[in-house]
């Protein structure tokens, strides 16, 4: 499957469970205070980099419906979305009529070069093939301004020896990532690690993996 394949796939997957999602989701950071808790320490960044030579905003990439778009709001970002799908960025702006959506891609962001002060990635990049996954962070790169935080939430793999492993996700193919990997990653496109949270799965969870927070300065 080519790269045009993979993302129709992943896209109409999405617009065709779209309402589902929203219905399912849009409470879910209610029971998740450890993302929270990134979430603030994200925007407290954010809010606190005054050598950066953006415009204050933070673009929340794969938005979805929008809701945790909404939460960064909430903790006073400029914050806005982007998502690949028409139907989430249409749910997402009935839902939160005062805010930004605009359909776009993570590889092809039409955003200006270092005019963002902050990127969240939470969960956005687990359905793009591990080769792909680099124009991605180079793109992220583009459009953070010197000292711009992102905050990219994966799941991980089983092992240190494994840097990446595809699994059978309800929407499309997913990936995870081994931490290290992702980090040295970023590294090579000038994203150096502040830090990371890994959350151990709760036992009644369906996928007994860990997810790890990914925190990264631009420099």
């Amino acid at each position: 499957m080519t790269e045009l394949d993979t993302l129709t796939a992943t896209r109409d997957a999405y617009d065709a469970i779209a309402t589902v999602y929203q219905q399912q989701f849009q409470d879910s950071l209610r029971d998740r205070p450890l993302e929270r808790a990134m979430l603030g320490a994200f925007a407290e960044l954010v809010r606190s980099t005054d050598d950066s030579e953006g415009e204050g905003e933070v673009a929340d990439l794969g938005c979805g419906p929008g809701y945790v778009t909404a939460h960064l709001h909430g903790l006073g970002l400029k914050a806005f979305g982007v998502d690949a799908s028409p139907v989430m960025v249409a749910l997402a702006q009935a839902s939160h009529p005062g805010l930004r959506f605009e359909v776009g891609l993570m590889a092809e962001l039409d955003i200006e070069d270092g005019s963002l002060r902050g990127v969240l990635s939470r969960w956005s990049v687990i359905h793009t093939p591990p080769q792909e996954v680099p124009a991605i962070v180079a793109e992220i790169a583009r459009v953070l301004a010197p000292g711009g935080h992102l905050l990219i939430d994966f799941p991980a793999t089983d092992g240190p020896h494994l840097e990446t492993q595809s699994y059978d996700h309800v929407v499309a193919t997913a990936y995870r990532w081994n931490p290290d990997r992702l980090a040295a990653l970023l590294r090579e496109h000038g994203l150096a690690e502040v830090g990371r949270m890994t959350i151990e799965p709760l036992p009644t969870d369906r996928r007994q993996f860990q997810e790890v927070e990914l925190l990264a300065r631009k420099a």
